[in-house]
């Protein structure tokens, strides 16, 4: 699928829940009563439930715990906490759940991909599955209440920051979900995170692994507000849970689609049996299956090797620029590479950059070194990188030159392998995690020079749909750009007589 067509697709990171005045009155009235009756409410039913989940594997040792629980353990404490887990979201809100399709007995189907995931509300799939065990983050077991409720579960703990943690988690789903009955069901959230629900994003293969049939379920919230959702961006889980709250009732559906069973040739290669899952779910939601995934906490797009931003952090610096009245962006990269080979091309901060290009409003460069480190500083060579590739101020040779000049410390005429992760990271705008092979490969033959550089980019099928799509002027027109091309603008004579490709080719 082109970049160009994604376009019309709905960012799936993001949600905001836009409210009518009278929506706003209605919600402020109903929350001050009901938000905090029933967040306390259900907050009881959580604290009689913390002793009970506790109760199913006290006493037992580590190997006992690693094993399924059987016996008068299993039935004696399954009941009370179904029960209460009901309790507490009827208390919430959810006073009914409506069920369409039969769901397969564990024999049939030992796993169960719930799709989309919305919020930590989407837990209430657990109930009318029965209490199915489930994949959490290593930290959740920490937490009060919610630490017994995973050890009542037997969830498999994984962390997100432990590549070790992650290939235990993988071999002991393998080993549960082919125990043929032994392990309880497993139910997983395949997409990793949270999304507003318009598209389904890249399913992550580790479940996928065993090769054992699996029932797709798919979550429906019927209302006429989408309150549930919490998202990367947008409205925080407090939030959710206010706006959720202050509704009457909240509907939900769970629907049980038909028993998936992979074929030999996804039973060889879990990443296309999880893709041929989420192309099944989204055509049964009716919305578009993408190769959205979250990378280190950061929402991207697969291109090649390449983990790309929904959207260059450029277009929305450019944005937030011209907002502040630098209309003329020859100028602004003036002042940034001028800066950057001065000395200056470090990190700096939200106050510096305010001074540095004279902007107005301090909150504007706080947004901007927001877009690239979540934080009140920006590496300036970074910014200036990509804000000369989204720009469309520079032909690509005319790009390569000044990207490679910034980053070639001490004018060496080669980059070292964290220079040039830095330097692909600054082109993209966002830290590039297969850089480090990438180097590997080209520095087999040496440490890659300006001409090494040129050729990856503009020869490689993948880089190419690199520039001419992705790094592209949002609309042409819209502001002192122009397209990358190959031949030479009146932007780009502006940039020459102010001495910044003139002095890169000469440094390179």
């Amino acid at each position: 699928m082109e970049m160009r067509d994604r376009r019309r697709y709905p960012h799936p990171f993001v949600h905001e829940l836009k409210l009518t005045t009278a929506q706003k009155v209605r919600g402020a009235v109903l929350g001050a009563v009901l938000f905090p009756v029933r967040v306390g409410v259900a907050a009881l039913f959580f604290l009689i439930m913390w002793p009970i989940a506790r109760m199913r594997l006290a006493g037992l040792s580590e190997e006992e715990r690693a094993q399924p629980i059987q016996g008068w353990r299993r039935w004696l404490f399954h009941t009370p906490v179904l029960l209460l887990s009901r309790a507490v979201f009827f208390s919430l809100g959810f006073l009914w759940i409506r069920v369409k399709g039969r769901q397969a007995a564990p024999e049939e189907a030992p796993l169960l991909a719930v799709g989309p995931h919305s919020s930590f509300l989407d837990i209430l799939v657990l109930l009318p599955s029965g209490l199915p065990s489930v994949v959490s983050r290593s930290e959740n077991a920490k937490l009060p209440v919610i630490g017994a409720l995973l050890d009542f579960n037997q969830a498999l703990l994984v962390s997100r920051t432990d590549p070790d943690s992650r290939r235990r988690c993988v071999a002991q789903l393998k080993e549960r979900l082919t125990s043929k009955g032994r392990w309880p069901q497993i139910l997983i959230f395949p997409e990793g995170t949270t999304t507003n629900g318009t598209a389904l994003i890249k399913y992550k293969p580790g479940a996928f692994m065993a090769g054992i049939p699996v029932q797709p379920v798919l979550l429906h919230y019927p209302n006429k507000l989408n309150t549930v959702r919490w998202t990367w961006k947008g409205i925080s889980w407090v939030q959710a849970l206010w706006h959720t709250t202050s509704q009457l009732y909240t509907n939900i559906t769970v629907e049980y689609l038909p028993v998936y069973t992979p074929s030999q040739e996804e039973r060889a290669d879990p990443a296309l049996y999880a893709e041929n899952v989420q192309k099944l779910m989204a055509q049964a939601l009716g919305i578009p299956a993408t190769d959205y995934v979250m990378e280190s906490r950061v929402p991207v797009r697969k291109l090649g090797c390449l983990s790309l931003p929904p959207e260059p952090p450029a277009r929305d610096a450019l944005r937030l620029l011209q907002h502040d009245g630098m209309l003329d962006m020859v100028a602004t990269l003036n002042v940034l590479i001028g800066s950057c080979q001065s000395g200056q091309d470090g990190s700096i901060s939200s106050d510096q950059l305010t001074s540095l290009l004279g902007l107005t409003d301090r909150q504007t460069a706080t947004k901007i070194c927001d877009l690239y480190s979540k934080g009140e500083h920006v590496d300036l060579r970074q910014l200036a990188v990509n804000l000369a590739a989204v720009s469309g101020l520079l032909h690509v040779e005319s790009l390569i030159d000044m990207s490679f000049t910034l980053y070639d410390g001490g004018s060496k005429g080669s980059l070292t392998a964290v220079e040039f992760g830095d330097l692909l990271g600054a082109l993209v705008g966002c830290f590039q995690p297969y850089s480090a092979k990438l180097y590997k490969e080209m520095a087999s033959r040496g440490q890659p020079t300006r001409g090494d550089l040129q050729a990856l980019l503009t020869g490689h099928p993948t880089y190419q749909k690199l520039l001419s799509q992705y790094l592209q002027p949002e609309e042409a027109g819209q502001t002192d750009t122009t397209p990358l091309t190959n031949g030479r603008t009146e932007n780009q004579n502006r940039l020459l007589k102010n001495g910044i490709v003139l002095s890169n080719k000469k440094a390179a």
